[in-house]
């Protein structure tokens, strides 16, 4: 099923491509000077099994692509967002409710912040000291919050943004990203989704308007790159 979907979705991208790339769609937003990385809601509720957000292939994908980017922006001293969502009023009866009104299609009162456990890094991407915990009410992590100028005090103009889910959260946060004005890379093999297709539609169609899809790897060398130019030269002995 997984099989045949995927070949679907590949051969209805082809014809995309090509109305896209006719009208001048699919432009490359490229990487800037100074990134950080902003992972969404790579929490227990998301990647953990049992539990009405779990995503698909959390272990075998996306924990060993942002071990590997943590790797590298550690390395370098680059900025680190780790993004979750929780709420302190999860009566649904309740109209003063920080949920809003999105408990009224999703379960996210499941998400109370009463139980930290749920809402909790997962422990395998945990932050360290010096990184920063954003916690966010709404699909997108710049919607409601302070990152915007969180990144913009650090000297960031790109970003690169991981995470759950592909057709949510990490769509909203890459929507809005370029439109507060960074570059935005979506990384590819380190963002994720619950339903089969969703992943692969959703970063076409993110790179197809709103950032660039890179792969881990790519994303590996443009941080080395950045580091060595970050790099002050040895003054000349005397």
């Amino acid at each position: 099923m997984s099989d045949n979907l995927e070949q679907v979705l590949e051969a209805a991208f082809a014809e995309a491509t090509r109305r896209y790339q006719s009208r001048g769609f699919q432009r490359r937003v490229g990487f800037g000077k100074r990134p950080a990385l902003i992972s969404v809601d790579l929490a227990n509720a998301w990647t953990r099994p049992g539990n009405p957000f779990t995503c698909e292939h959390v272990d075998d994908q996306i924990i060993p692509s942002m071990q590997a980017l943590l790797k590298g922006f550690r390395k370098y001293n680059l900025p680190v967002v780790h993004v979750t969502t929780c709420y302190e009023i999860t009566d649904r009866d309740n109209q003063n409710t920080d949920m809003g009104l999105w408990h009224n299609k999703i379960p996210i009162d499941v998400v109370s912040q009463g139980n930290p456990d749920i809402w909790a890094i997962d422990s395998r991407i945990a932050p360290i000291e010096g990184e920063l915990t954003l916690i966010k009410k709404r699909a997108s992590a710049f919607h409601g919050t302070y990152l915007a100028g969180y990144l913009r005090a650090a000297g960031v103009d790109t970003i690169l943004v991981t995470g759950v889910t592909a057709s949510a959260c990490v769509r909203e946060t890459i929507c809005d990203g370029l439109a507060d004005g960074f570059r935005t890379i979506a990384v590819k093999e380190a963002i994720g989704d619950r339903v089969p297709g969703a992943v692969l539609w959703n970063l076409f169609d993110i790179d197809a308007k709103f950032g660039d899809v890179e792969t881990t790897e790519t994303c590996l060398k443009y941080l080395d790159r950045i580091g060595q130019e970050q790099e002050v030269p040895e003054k000349a002995v005397a």
